[in-house]
């Protein structure tokens, strides 16, 4: 539980700190390996990704608000060890709950309805991000029905 908290801050910390070694136009080596592995997880469009003093981030502003709420996620599952009630809750309504705001946001993008802003996609990504790292947190912490 821990090591998985650790490592739900320490990834978008690594994004951050990212965009910050590239502000004086420099590609460090590391940098472009953490682009590298954001292209796996990410598709990285340009404009859907924030850009900070013309750096665009790693990921795009959905997964950016995935990445930056589950380290709350995280520490609230390890906190929640301690409240039965939110401990043993059933993880779907969680998640369906928590993945409501993107999937509207989705609903309105694909079939061409409309294109969310940017900010809009990473907040609406925010609750989902914070319950897929409590659910996986819960779980990992020996909660046999964490994912019932």
């Amino acid at each position: 539980m821990k090591t998985l908290t650790a490592a739900a801050i320490a990834w978008p910390l690594l994004l951050a700190s990212v965009v910050w070694a590239r502000q004086d136009g420099s590609l460090p080596l590391w940098t472009t390996a953490v682009y590298i592995v954001g292209s796996k997880i990410c598709h990285q469009i340009a404009d859907r990704s924030f850009h900070t003093n013309g750096v665009q981030w790693p990921v795009c502003a959905r997964c950016a608000g995935l990445y930056l709420a589950a380290p709350i996620g995280a520490v609230v599952a390890i906190l929640a060890r301690r409240r039965p009630r939110l401990w043993g809750a059933a993880a779907w309504p969680i998640f369906i709950v928590a993945a409501a705001p993107t999937i509207v946001t989705l609903a309105i993008e694909w079939p061409g309805l409309g294109s969310p802003s940017n900010l809009t996609r990473a907040l609406a990504a925010l609750p989902l991000g914070a319950a897929i790292a409590f659910l996986i947190v819960r779980a990992a912490g020996g909660r046999r029905e964490a994912i019932r």
